[in-house]
């Protein structure tokens, strides 16, 4: 995700306060935009969440079409979701409330961010709900900027441009209320005016003198990429290469007992060398349910050598997450994106249409060769259109070495939903390797 700082008030209660907006790429839960204040652009400050609860967000991605958003209030910021891909805008306004200084006056805020393809971008429109917009014309090396007040552009106004490193460029409109600007170098941008209206009024039992508004635009730069980062490539080849794989894999055979939702089974298991799954058990019930879970693991850890090169960037700026800096795979199939720790993968994320799936890796094994097998981790599903939670999936996984492979012995699995727990699990014993051909 990008974070960009929309206007700093300077005053000596939210003195080094910003009030964000950022557009995510495809990561845990889904896409995501978020607003917020912080002192800094890495965290909200949960002191001020209350004062911009109430802030209004609406998605174009067809030209013309405004859908609102439902915002889901957190401890220090604000979240809505948004579909996986393809270009979009969003728009917000914030009225903050009354401040008391020199003259007291009431403080808005129209914050914008736009992401997606030039071409895709430039088509949309301003929001016709928006009072206030700044309107963006983007080209490749460059971005033109006109504010639109009631839809009419203003001239002779003064942008201020703020990159990632909070530097600040003063930018002048032309008396057509248009100027256009290079960004120096690529990072998170924003530009942002300032509206004063002499209007007095009430509010909430309080009178103001003036209003004072702060129309904003965000956006990463360049606005659209498909090269990836090396060392992002990098820090994912690496990650692929330590996970234990089986070379010259022969099949194996096993005994197979468990509990399938309160059912109890048992019988054989026949694995072959292409993952192929063979079973016999007392219990048909259980048996689609088994099969898909073994040909997952053992398709996971069969050897591909038609895997094609990865193209991944870096997809925002959190380098002290816990779980891993965020990768996004360029133009993946299913928006996916992973986190990378300690030369492992411990995030896996994926659009599946209607839902939207993480992998979260809490533990894994380590072979004799220093290779990494999964030992526990959780899967989340989340409804893609509004990210609330589905069902929750935790897995424990374990392994023994026969031979030159680490077979499966053990596969658990807690299902947590709104139909309450649900528990799932197999054991696999007097594993036999098969001959090799």
């Amino acid at each position: 995700m990008f974070l960009i700082p929309l206007f700093c008030l300077q005053q000596t209660d939210l003195f080094g306060h910003f009030l964000f907006i950022r557009i995510g790429e495809h990561a845990e839960a889904g896409r995501a935009v978020e607003v917020f204040f912080s002192e800094k652009a890495e965290a909200g400050d949960p002191r001020f969440i209350g004062k911009v609860s109430s802030t209004q967000l609406w998605m174009q991605r067809e030209t013309g079409k405004f859908v609102p958003l439902k915002s889901h209030l957190g401890a220090d910021r604000l979240r809505a979701y948004l579909p996986a891909g393809g270009a979009v805008s969003v728009t917000g306004y914030c009225e903050y409330g009354i401040l008391e200084r020199e003259v007291p006056f009431l403080l808005r805020y129209h914050p914008k961010a736009i992401a997606g393809s030039i071409v895709d971008v430039n088509a949309l429109k301003a929001n016709v709900k928006s009072t206030l917009e700044i309107v963006p014309t983007v080209s490749s090396d460059s971005i033109s900027l006109v504010l639109l007040d009631h839809g009419v552009p203003v001239p002779d106004v003064v942008f201020t441009t703020v990159d990632d490193s909070l530097n600040n460029v003063e930018l002048k409109a032309n008396r057509d209320g248009r100027v256009t600007w290079k960004p120096n170098g690529s990072g998170q941008h924003c530009v942002y005016a300032k509206v004063v209206r002499q209007e007095a009024g009430e509010l909430a039992g309080k009178k103001f003198r003036e209003i004072r508004e702060f129309p904003t635009l965000a956006f990463r730069w360049p606005l659209e990429r498909t090269d990836g980062d090396a060392q992002a490539i990098e820090l994912f080849e690496k990650a692929i290469s330590t996970r234990a794989n089986w070379i010259d894999f022969p099949g194996f055979s096993a005994d197979i007992e468990g509990a399938y939702d309160g059912r109890y089974f048992s019988g054989t298991v026949q694995i072959a060398k292409d993952g192929a799954v063979e079973l016999k058990i007392d219990q048909p019930v259980a048996e689609e349910w088994i099969i898909d879970q073994l040909k997952s693991l053992v398709m996971h850890r069969i050897e591909s050598s038609r895997r094609i090169p990865p193209v991944l960037r870096f997809a925002d700026q959190d380098i002290h997450n816990p779980l891993g800096r965020l990768l996004t795979f360029v133009g993946g199939r299913f928006a996916s994106s992973y986190r990378v720790k300690d030369d492992q993968l411990t995030v896996v994320n994926r659009n599946l249409d209607s839902e939207n799936m993480t992998i979260t890796v809490m533990e894994n094994e380590k072979t004799p060769e220093g290779k990494y097998l999964p030992h526990l981790y959780n899967v989340q599903y989340w409804n893609a259109a509004d990210g609330n939670l589905l069902r929750t999936e935790t897995f424990e996984n374990r392994w023994m070495r026969t031979g030159k492979f680490d077979l499966p012995t053990l596969n658990r699995l807690l299902t947590s939903s709104a139909s309450g727990l649900t528990v799932r699990s197999f054991r696999l014993t007097n594993h036999k390797l098969k001959s090799a051909e």
